[in-house]
């Protein structure tokens, strides 16, 4: 079992980071803000897929305004009720105009938006409105002195950067604080948070950044962000993408769910299939796994169900003993089982009914 780093608890709007609250699933909106429609749209797409926290670029004083027109419709309807997070480069004063606005959470990196003062005045307002500050360092925006005393952004100079502008928060007593140090490079990403955790107990916010498109970003993430979780480090993830939003989210809680670390799921087991199988066993797993995102809502928390679609009596109930469902391919037809016991032969055409009405049964 992964025994978690114990870290301080750090409040987003209704969602809790940190402490012993479950690892929270990350996005971010790139619907163009000028088309409001388009915007709402997203938010509401990406909490259907389970999204917990979202996070939007502002880049000026009229992204500033649709904050609260965001929150204006949350208040109203639940659909678009998520947690929002207002992403700061260079210009201190969106940050504090974002604060006004009612922003949950505001991600900045204090090395680069001036003067101690500037960090001073967005402290404070975060502080007076409790509102708290992710920092996030990467390879591309390292301090001159850190890149002089490494020669480059090394794992060490990205988690002394991260230090830095801890300390340089805490000067102004502000540390309600989520961390996050990302690179492009796997290795680098996940050796930086290694050092970093270290070094502090703030809560980190983990992923690999500018991974690519869906195919080999997944792959980078899943292993930047799975090696991490599996030494029970990371608080809340982003697997970014080159693609859909939804798609980072769907794929973040695939993650999770694969490392146990999910706090409610139905976990799809099934062979790779082979000339043994007799049954269309690719055609089924595929379905089986789409009409079971709505059915998977449904669950209660802490609940976790293992369902298994195998191939033929080779792999079937056998290998498959450890799931709570399943079912076995055979010649047209299918061996239903639960707990890795037979319990009625099925016709291969009624297959996935059968699979989807039987799971409903054990969540009611």
């Amino acid at each position: 079992m992964i025994q978690r780093r114990k870290t301080k608890e750090i409040k987003v709007g209704n969602i809790k980071i940190g402490g012993d609250n479950k690892i929270s699933v990350q996005s971010m909106i790139k619907a163009n803000p000028d088309d409001f429609d388009k915007l709402k749209n997203q938010i509401a797409a990406l909490k259907y897929a389970g999204c917990d926290i979202v996070r939007m670029a502002i880049v000026n004083l009229e992204n500033v305004k649709i904050i609260s027109k965001l929150k204006e419709l949350a208040a109203t309807d639940k659909n678009y009720d998520i947690p929002l997070v207002a992403d700061i480069h260079f210009n201190y004063k969106l940050a504090i105009e974002s604060a006004y606005a009612g922003i949950d959470k505001i991600r900045i990196n204090p090395g680069n938006i001036g003067g101690d003062d500037r960090v001073k005045s967005v402290a404070d307002i975060c502080r007076t409105k409790k509102i708290p500050i992710r920092i996030g360092v990467n390879g591309g925006s390292l301090e001159s002195q850190i890149l002089a005393k490494y020669g480059g952004p090394t794992a060490a100079a990205i988690a002394e950067s991260a230090v830095y502008n801890i300390k340089l928060l805490e000067k102004y007593d502000f540390n309600d604080i989520i961390i996050s140090v990302k690179s492009s490079d796997v290795d680098k990403m996940i050796e930086s948070n290694l050092i970093l955790a270290e070094m502090c107990c703030y809560p980190l916010h983990i992923g690999v950044t500018e991974a690519g498109t869906s195919h080999i970003g997944l792959i980078k993430n899943s292993i930047g962000i799975g090696s991490l979780l599996q030494r029970g480090l990371g608080d809340t993830i982003r697997v970014s993408l080159t693609g859909d939003p939804v798609m980072e989210v769907y794929e973040g809680i695939s993650i999770l769910k694969s490392l146990g670390l999910y706090y409610k799921s139905i976990e799809i087991i099934s062979c790779p299939t082979c000339r043994r199988c007799m049954t269309d066993n690719i055609s089924i797993a595929n379905e089986v796994e789409k009409r079971l995102i709505p059915v998977e809502k449904k669950i209660k928390d802490n609940i976790k169900i293992k369902i298994a679609i195998m191939g033929c009596a080779v792999n079937g109930p056998g290998e498959a003993k450890e799931a709570d469902i399943g079912i076995s391919g055979g010649n047209g037809e299918f061996l239903f089982f639960k707990y890795g016991e037979p319990v009625k032969k099925i016709p291969e055409e009624k297959a996935v009914d059968i699979l989807i009405e039987e799971v409903e049964k054990m969540i009611i």
